[in-house]
């Protein structure tokens, strides 16, 4: 497992990051990682927007899952094939967003290990970022900024919610649980980000980058296709 790792994980996005240091970053560090992660989310595109369009109208779905489960809270059975017609029916996987995480799981691995062993080698003459920034060492604000872009696409993606009613209505537990993973995604981010070395809160930076941009794209998308109908 962990030569199969090597080899098609480790090996050629070390070979990409180098490539990329050595002829299009000018022999800056920090622009190869921009450069790389680029790369990478262009690979994975596909994958990323599926997951993110999935996710965005499973939230809107939200008031029709939340009658299901009532009406049919005593026919399990029953709750489960309305709601898979549901999802069928909108072309939603609602299990989208954990094959994506499975997908990067491995690759973050491998830029862990790229980032904290791989950039210390004599392929890099420098590890700096613009001439100030040691991509080696912690950087409290690269992590920050990643935190907080996290935050504002996740904020983008559950912004349709559906207000409880007048007449009392409990709040919807799964809505309450999505508002507090909100808060906790950043959160763990700085906790866990702001103890690494920097050039992985500059690959999560960029990467968030990515992904709100295309959230603000998937909005867009839903909400003319909402008028439409």
């Amino acid at each position: 497992m962990s030569t199969l790792f090597h080899t098609y994980l480790y090996t050629p996005i070390f070979s990409v990051l180098i490539f990329f240091y050595q002829y299009v970053s000018f022999g800056d560090l920090g622009i190869a990682i921009i450069e790389l992660t680029i790369a990478v989310r262009l690979i994975l595109l596909p994958l990323f927007h599926k997951s993110a369009k999935d996710q965005t109208i499973m939230q809107r779905l939200q008031p029709h899952v939340k009658r299901i489960q009532t009406e049919h809270k005593d026919n399990k059975e029953r709750q489960a094939k309305e709601l898979m017609a549901l999802y069928q029916e909108h072309r939603v996987n609602p299990f989208s967003g954990f094959l994506l995480l499975l997908i990067q799981i491995p690759i973050f691995i491998a830029l862990f290990q790229i980032f904290t062993t791989g950039i210390s080698g004599t392929e890099f003459a420098t590890r700096g970022f613009l001439g100030f920034i040691d991509l080696a060492d912690k950087n409290f604000v690269l992590v920050l900024l990643a935190a907080m872009l996290q935050f504002f696409q996740s904020k983008m993606m559950f912004a349709k919610k559906s207000e409880p009613s007048a007449r009392g209505e409990h709040k919807d537990p799964t809505a309450s649980m999505q508002k507090i993973m909100m808060y906790i995604g950043p959160l763990l981010t700085l906790l866990i980000l702001g103890n690494l070395p920097a050039a992985l809160g500059l690959y999560w930076l960029v990467s968030n980058v990515f992904s709100l941009v295309q959230q603000i794209y998937i909005n867009k998308k839903i909400a003319i296709a909402e008028q439409s109908t």
